[in-house]
C-alpha cells in the first residue's frame, strides 16, 4: 500500500492512495468464510455451502466493501498521523473506468486544507468592554421585586392596584336588576390588575369589602372565551350569551404585603448570615445586579471580539470547489447551479469555525467534563433564580445540573456552550480590553442598527 500527498496550493491538496491484492485480499477471504458459517443458503446448511457458490455469489460486493473500508481507513490514519488541516471531507475523483475485477487499484482524493494565518489574538489587539453602571433606582427595583416575591398575602382594607376581589358575581338584565335565571357565582375571584381594559380595572379602584361594583366581564378580556369561561365559570360554548353587565359584590379582599427588611429576609435572599444590615443588604443588591448584568456585558464583548478578530485577520483563502463539492454531497438537493448560493451564505460562518479553531489551538483551550457541568450548573441556578430562589442549597443544583446532562440534545448544546465559553475568557484574557462603564440606555443602544442616512 502507498498513500501519497501532494500539496496542490495553499489551500488544495491531493492524496492518492494505492493498493495491491495483498492489502485486502486476507479480508476478503474471511468474510467469506464469515458468511458460509453463518449463513443458510437454499439446499445447504449453514457451513457446508460450497466456497465456490459463496464466492460466486457474494465475492464482488465482499471485496467491494473491503476494499472501500482499507481504502478509507487508510485515508484517514494518513491524515490524522500527519496533521492534515482537513477542512470537510476528501472529496474522491471520479474514475470511469474503474473495475472491481483488477487486483491493483489507486484511488484519489482532492482535498481542502485550512489556510495558514495569524489570528491577532495578543496584546496589541483592542477590544471594548463595556461594565453598565448599577444605579439606585435598579436597587431600588430589584429590592421591591423580591420583597413582592417572598412576600405575604393578607386581608386588606381597599382594592389595591394588585389585589384578589372575592365576592359574589350575579349578572344583570338590561335594566341592570339581577336576571332570572342567569348566572350567579357565589364565589367569584378577580384580579383587576390582569384586565386588559383600563375602565373596567378602573371600576374597582379604592373599592372597599360590602362595595358593589356593575363590570363588564366581557370588555375585561377582550371577550376572550377561555377566560370568559374561566371567570363565569360556564362552558365556553356558551360565553357568547353572558356578554352584558355583571354585578359584584366584594366579600374579601386580598393584597400582597412585602416581606419586611429583617434578618428573616436577608437570610432568604442571599444565605444565612451573610448579610446583617440594610446597608449591606443594599450592597449585595448591587452585586448581584452586577453580575446578571455582567453575562449582557460578556454577550456583547464575544459580539465586538469576534468582529475585531475577523477584522484584523482579514480575508482568509478557503478551497472554494472543495467545499462545494462537500456540501452537495451533504445535501443531495443542491445542484451546480444553486451550490454556490449556499456556499457563499455559509461562507462567513466557516471562515469564524477556522479562526475560532485557530485561536483554541493558539491558546490551548482544551474543554473538560467539569466545563461542561459548570454550565449545566449555571442553568440550573438561574432556572432556581426565576422562582425567586436566588440561593438554591448546592444538593439541589447538583441534582437538576445532573438531569440537565442526562438530556443528550442539551448535553451537545452545554458543550457548544461551554467551548465558547472558555474560548471567550482566553480571547478576553488576551487581548486588551478599552473599558467603558455605559448606562443601561447607552448598552442597549449598541444593539440599534445606525439609522442609514
Amino acid at each position: 500500500m502507498e498513500v501519497k500527498f501532494d500539496r496542490l496550493n495553499d489551500v488544495n491538496g491531493r492524496i492518492s492512495v494505492a493498493i495491491v491484492e495483498a492489502d485486502y485480499a486476507d479480508k476478503v477471504k474471511k468474510q467469506l468464510k464469515d458468511i458460509a458459517k453463518n449463513h443458510a443458503e437454499p439446499g445447504f446448511r449453514p457451513g457446508h455451502t460450497p466456497a465456490g457458490l459463496i464466492q460466486k455469489k457474494y465475492g464482488t460486493a465482499v471485496k467491494y466493501d473491503i476494499v472501500n473500508k482499507v481504502v478509507s481507513d487508510a485515508l484517514f490514519d494518513y491524515v490524522k498521523e500527519n496533521k492534515l488541516p482537513v477542512l470537510g471531507n476528501p472529496v474522491p475523483e471520479r474514475n470511469d473506468n474503474f473495475d472491481i475485477n483488477n487486483t491493483e487499484f489507486t484511488f484519489v482524493f482532492n482535498v481542502g486544507l485550512a489556510p495558514d494565518f495569524d489570528t491577532h489574538v495578543d496584546k496589541d489587539l483592542h477590544v471594548p468592554y463595556y461594565t453598565i453602571e448599577v444605579t439606585e433606582e435598579m436597587i431600588d427595583n430589584q429590592s421591591n421585586g423580591l420583597r413582592r416575591r417572598m412576600g405575604e398575602q393578607v386581608k386588606g382594607d381597599e382594592v389595591e392596584p394588585d389585589a384578589l376581589v372575592k365576592g359574589e358575581i350575579v349578572e344583570l338584565d338590561a335594566e341592570g336588576k339581577p336576571l332570572e335565571n342567569g348566572i350567579r357565582q357565589t364565589n367569584g375571584i378577580l384580579a383587576p390588575k390582569y384586565f386588559k381594559s383600563e375602565e373596567q380595572r378602573k371600576l374597582f379602584e379604592g373599592k372597599k369589602v360590602g362595595d358593589t361594583i356593575v363590570f363588564n366581564p366581557a370588555e375585561t378580556c377582550e371577550s376572550n372565551p377561555t377566560e370568559l369561561s374561566s371567570m363565569l365559570n360556564i362552558d365556553k360554548n356558551d360565553v357568547d350569551n353572558h356578554k352584558g353587565d355583571f354585578s359584584m359584590e366584594i366579600k374579601e379582599i386580598i393584597v400582597l404585603r412585602p416581606a419586611e427588611l429583617n434578618q428573616e429576609y436577608f437570610d432568604q435572599v442571599f444565605g444565612k448570615d451573610q448579610v446583617h444590615n440594610e446597608e449591606e443588604y443594599r450592597a449585595a443588591l448591587k452585586e448581584m445586579i452586577a453580575n446578571q448584568l455582567r453575562a449582557d456585558s460578556n454577550y456583547r464583548f464575544t459580539i465586538d471580539a469576534k468582529e475585531a478578530i475577523m477584522k484584523a485577520v482579514g480575508s482568509i483563502d478557503l478551497p472554494d470547489e472543495i467545499l462545494k463539492d462537500y456540501l452537495k454531497m451533504q445535501n443531495e438537493a443542491l445542484t451546480d447551479e444553486t451550490v454556490d448560493k449556499e456556499y457563499e451564505e455559509a461562507r462567513p460562518q466557516l471562515e469564524w469555525q477556522i479562526i475560532r479553531d485557530r485561536i483554541a489551538e493558539k491558546l490551548q483551550i482544551k474543554l473538560e467534563e467539569e466545563d461542561i457541568r459548570n454550565v449545566a450548573r449555571l442553568m440550573a441556578r438561574n432556572q432556581f433564580a426565576q422562582y425567586g430562589m436566588t440561593s438554591a442549597p448546592e444538593d439541589a443544583v447538583e441534582r437538576l445540573a445532573g438531569e440537565i446532562l442526562k438530556d443528550k440534545k442539551s448535553h451537545d448544546r452545554l458543550v457548544d456552550q461551554a467551548f465558547d465559553m472558555k474560548l471567550y475568557e482566553g480571547i478576553h484574557g488576551a487581548v486588551t480590553l478599552d473599558d467603558k462603564t455605559v448606562s443601561v440606555e447607552e448598552f442597549n443602544a449598541l444593539f440599534t442598527a445606525p439609522e442609514e442616512n
